[in-house]
């Protein structure tokens, strides 16, 4: 089944409610809906109206249907363990390529640690000399290690709601490391 058509049933929209709500023709939408693929505004216009991806949109349905939704949330919450060195990364990598789950998601969780993991050392690397400047307490290297630790674990839930719920991630980056 193609896949704005699948959206748009789950929403219980027709074709003219559709096109009404993203702004296009009902005629575009027929054509998607036929196996056009959008592109431009449209497609920015149809995943806003159905609130999803909008790499949903121009990958192949074949690719979408093989997604094992269940094995990205286990890859997402694996990536939890940030308190063991490099473990939101190597334990995500690990199940991907073992459970052959390597898709546009699982890198974009991976990615997603990567770029978490940089962070979160820069940011406790910065912290004795932002400490100096300002005359914070000697708990501040803590204070932005557990800092760093609790948004991981937001970042890691609310990916995980959003697979559940709409089965792309909420939080994502516009640029990907593998």
């Amino acid at each position: 089944m193609n896949i704005v058509l699948e959206h748009r049933k789950r929403l219980n929209l027709t074709q003219d409610q559709l096109a009404v709500k993203a702004g296009v023709s009902k005629r575009t939408i027929q054509r998607i809906e036929a196996g056009s693929i959008p592109k431009g505004y449209t497609l920015k216009a149809i995943a806003e109206a159905l609130t999803i991806d909008e790499k949903l949109l121009v990958t192949n349905a074949s690719e979408i249907d093989e997604i094992n939704y269940k094995l990205v949330k286990l890859i997402n919450l694996s990536s939890i363990l940030f308190f063991i060195p490099l473990g939101n990364i190597l334990i995500p990598l690990a199940i991907m390529h073992q459970k052959k789950g390597v898709n546009s998601i699982t890198k974009e969780i991976v990615s997603i640690q990567i770029f978490w993991t940089i962070t979160s050392v820069v940011l406790t690397l910065a912290t004795p000399f932002v400490k100096k400047w300002f005359s914070l307490s000697n708990q501040s290297i803590l204070v932005v290690m557990m800092l760093c630790i609790l948004t991981n674990l937001f970042i890691v839930i609310r990916n995980s709601k959003e697979i559940d719920k709409h089965h792309r991630l909420c939080i994502k980056l516009n640029f990907s490391f593998i």
